[in-house]
């Protein structure tokens, strides 16, 4: 392998895409609207149980009222707060 050759898979080895750990999907992106972001797919593939899809970003309605998307990783212990609200009723008693 002549010196350039190697140079140009060095280059490529260590690039920020060969170094992502996270899907593509996972990846948080700022620069998208809300409708773009309702829209991304972190997963979607089968598995033993079936059709596995997975959004990236989670619509919720934020404590201003205003829509808001939570990110699946980045924002996870959040959409968990929602969720146990979501089943708390107005006397904190757990809803099943």
């Amino acid at each position: 392998m002549s010196n350039q050759e190697h140079e140009k898979v060095y280059r490529e080895s260590n690039s920020e895409e060969a170094f992502r750990t996270a899907n593509k999907g996972d990846v948080v992106d700022e620069s998208k609207d809300l409708e773009e972001k309702k829209e991304q797919v972190a997963v979607d593939t089968w598995d033993s149980t079936g059709h596995v899809k997975v959004p990236t970003y989670f619509p919720v309605e934020g404590e201003d009222g205003e829509e808001e998307a939570l990110h699946h990783v980045k924002d996870a212990k959040e959409i968990s707060d929602v969720i146990r609200q979501a089943r708390v009723d107005e006397d904190g008693d757990r809803q099943w």
